[in-house]
């Protein structure tokens, strides 16, 4: 039958071929001498192209010649597929997903997930959305987790919040305490170097008044000292003491 099949009944039998579970090998139907005739019938030669495609082709050259070919049914599209990845495994023995996901015309926007060869099966990470036909079953079980959902996000976001003014709060502290040491630094240091610029004025005046104390009581240094010395000696012992700490001589 296979071989008295001419022009649209030729059509037909290779549209059955194609869409036949489990025929994957279409080569001897292809051979055939009223097959190959439809070649020369312009109303009929894209169902030999489409034979043809499906013998050694794949569905992304589907996609290029889809205006000139006769349109695959969703059997026809699965197979042309599956055919497809057996082409890309004779190319290498490692496939990547986005490989099979550009060479199949599968869009990677529309759902993510994980195969599980172990388990044989697959975890979807991300689908997108769908319209919901009003009164589905469980909307308003949606919508309370998408409440549940939202209020956790609130309370996690006060949260951060929250601890970012932790960090805030206590980077000020840090830089307070920083300033204030600083301030006590600059302090000790200008009370140094006034204790240092004042040193030898002290020193002279401890002179002073030791040369003054070891002399004689009553010795020919201190009777003949002059007046004027004598009360020059007194008041380095004033200045002394007001130095150290007593009262002013008045």
């Amino acid at each position: 039958m296979a071989k008295s099949a001419k022009g649209a009944a030729a059509t037909k039998l290779i549209a059955d071929a194609t869409s036949a579970p489990g025929a994957y090998v279409f080569a001897e139907l292809l051979e055939m001498p009223n097959i190959q005739e439809l070649a020369a019938n312009e109303q009929h030669a894209q169902w030999l192209e489409l034979l043809k495609l499906f013998s050694y082709r794949t569905w992304s050259d589907y996609k290029q010649l889809s205006g000139s070919l006769p349109q695959l049914n969703p059997t026809q599209a699965t197979k042309l597929k599956q055919l497809s990845i057996v082409s890309l495994a004779e190319r290498s023995r490692i496939l990547a997903y986005s490989d099979l996901l550009a060479y199949l015309d599968i869009s990677s926007d529309v759902l993510k997930g994980k195969l599980d060869q172990k388990e044989a099966r697959i975890e979807i990470e991300y689908t997108i959305g769908r319209d919901l036909e009003p009164g589905t079953v469980g909307l308003e079980s949606l919508l309370g987790k998408l409440r549940d959902w939202s209020s956790r996000t609130a309370t996690v976001i006060q949260a951060l919040d929250g601890q970012i003014q932790g960090v805030k709060d206590n980077e000020k502290t840090v830089t307070d305490a920083a300033n204030r040491h600083e301030r006590e630094r600059v302090a000790m240091a200008t009370q140094v170097a006034e204790q240092r610029r004042q040193q030898p004025r002290k020193q002279a005046v401890e002179d002073a008044l030791g040369a003054s104390n070891n002399a004689p009581s009553g010795s020919s240094a201190d009777v003949q000292r002059p007046t004027g010395a004598r009360l020059a000696a007194r008041g380095w012992k004033h200045v002394a003491r007001g130095i150290q700490g007593d009262k002013p001589y008045q």
